[in-house]
């Protein structure tokens, strides 16, 4: 009784199956061989090279007018090596190099194409991490010996113009044919990835990658794909970063025979990022561990000079008790300073709690808390009657409308019928939130600055200079939700503060 059709493990797997089908996509012709020699799985281009597959008899044991080589899911079922090689031996000797030398380039074999004829091939088997079970699972890449004559005729017509063009290129230029084979590269290839350009010629780009299903979407031709960041690996093992930018190859007013690629190393630029992260991050744990042993004195001086006020302030004279009052004024600007500083410090750190959050119940909050200092100043705060809810920590919106409100009565000044206005805006894509004022507005040579730590606007209402800090506080917000700010301003006609946040 014959074998029934049965399909690996690896295929209900869905990891493997986005690398087979990634695989497809940049190679089309792609098959998966268990260690029996069974075929489990071909692509679709595969299945189109050998023809359409003969519709099952009632000997089948399939329903008629249906394919036995598919599940229901539409994927290959285990077959016989024999019903797609003219030499099913072809297969294992492949397999055999593969298990032997770790890789199989441009192995020559017979498929057997559905209606008896015999297609000349060359296949290639690399390791793309898919496993079945038990099982090794051997993936081949096909590329048709009908493929490279015709690709010969489109391509070497104008080699060697091109190459000597490309060639001279600092950065490295792959060309590749529509089935992701390297039909050219440059001299800068061996700068960064250590191969020598003849060394790659006719092997799949794929073995390039880290990842190959990175490339799938940058050599299949069609768009036009820009700055796209992908992980290529050395000739030694190492990782290398680039941007990787592609796009058809075309000879005269035929049609699309491939792509060309043109990749610009980033791995020093990644490196002198992350170096950056680190070293910003050792200077916020710093920043955070400074803060956190500068508040224990500070608690102290506060605390004493209070008691020192309460206790012995009326046997004080006047000089002492303005003394003592400085004292008191400086050591909460100190904290203020220290509670800024630590906030800074946190945001990016901690992970934030994104929700969808109503507006109006941060505003109305803020509105409460800041009463008794809007009625000292005859500033009037105007809230949106219906503002949208946003999608962001509930905690950052609060500081950042805090922060903006507070810069604003500190800095704007005298004005007349004083205001403070909230906007919320639904745009493509994002929210954007207004805090604007009726003030004295920001100088030009300021608006740049503002954002940055330490910096400020110059002298608050009080006559004070604040900590600097606010606005930075919220810029990293802003960009910690994935958003920005910025300042609209002329002099003596106000400010306003535009903040975005993306709606999803």
């Amino acid at each position: 009784m014959p074998e029934r059709p049965t399909t690996l493990p690896m295929l209900d797997n869905l990891p493997a199956r986005a690398v087979l089908e990634g695989l497809a996509r940049l190679h089309q012709a792609v098959f998966a061989s268990d260690a029996r020699g069974r075929m489990v799985w071909i692509s679709d281009e595969l299945g189109t090279l050998r023809g359409t597959e003969p519709a099952a008899d009632a000997a089948s044991g399939s329903e008629p007018g249906t394919d036995p080589t598919r599940d229901d899911h539409g994927w290959r079922k285990a077959r016989p090596a024999r019903e797609y090689f003219a030499r099913p031996e072809q297969l294992e000797q492949i397999r055999h190099r593969f298990a032997r030398d770790g890789k199989v380039h441009g192995a020559a074999a017979e498929l057997l194409g559905c209606d008896g004829r015999l297609i000349p091939v060359e296949i290639d088997a690399v390791h793309v991490g898919v496993e079945g079970g038990d099982e090794p699972v051997l993936v081949g890449i096909v590329r048709p010996r009908a493929d490279l004559e015709e690709r010969d005729r489109e391509l070497r017509e104008t080699a060697a113009f091109l190459s000597g063009i490309l060639a001279s290129s600092p950065a490295p230029v792959l060309a590749v044919d529509r089935r992701g084979f390297i039909t050219y590269a440059n001299r800068a290839i061996r700068d960064l990835l250590g191969h020598a350009p003849e060394e790659l010629l006719e092997k799949p780009v794929a073995v390039l990658a880290a990842s190959p299903a990175e490339f799938a979407n940058a050599v299949l031709g069609g768009e036009t794909l820009r700055n796209h960041e992908v992980e290529l690996q050395h000739a030694d093992g190492s990782s290398r970063f680039a941007t990787l930018s592609a796009s058809e190859l075309r000879l005269g007013e035929r049609p699309a025979s491939g792509s060309v690629l043109l990749i610009h190393d980033q791995t020093e630029r990644r490196q002198q990022h992350d170096e950056l992260v680190r070293k910003n991050g050792e200077l916020e744990h710093y920043v955070q561990n400074v803060t956190h042993d500068l508040r224990s004195p500070l608690v102290s001086l506060l605390g004493f000079s209070r008691l020192l006020s309460q206790e012995y302030g009326d046997g004080m004279d006047d000089t002492a008790r303005h003394f003592l009052d400085r004292i008191e004024k400086a050591g909460h600007a100190m904290e203020a300073l220290i509670n800024d500083l630590l906030e800074l410090s946190r945001i990016g750190r901690t992970r934030d709690h994104k929700a969808y959050v109503n507006v109006s119940d941060v505003l109305s909050q803020l509105h409460a808390e800041l009463k008794p200092r809007l009625e000292s100043q005859h500033v009037r705060l105007a809230l949106p009657a219906e503002p949208a809810v946003v999608l962001c920590d509930r905690t950052r919106l609060y500081q950042v409308f805090s922060n903006l409100i507070g810069n604003a009565l500190d800095y704007m000044g005298p004005a007349e019928d004083a205001a403070i206005r909230i906007d919320v805006h639904e745009e493509p894509g994002e929210h954007r939130l207004v805090v604007s004022d009726n003030g004295r507005g920001v100088d030009p040579a300021h608006r740049d600055k503002i954002f940055e730590l330490f910096q400020s606007c110059g002298p608050r209402a009080d006559g004070r200079r604040g900590t600097g800090i606010g606005l930075a506080i919220v810029k990293k917000i802003a960009q910690s939700q994935g958003g920005r700010v910025w300042v609209e301003s002329r002099p003596g006609e106000g400010a306003a503060f535009h903040v975005t946040l993306p709606r999803d």
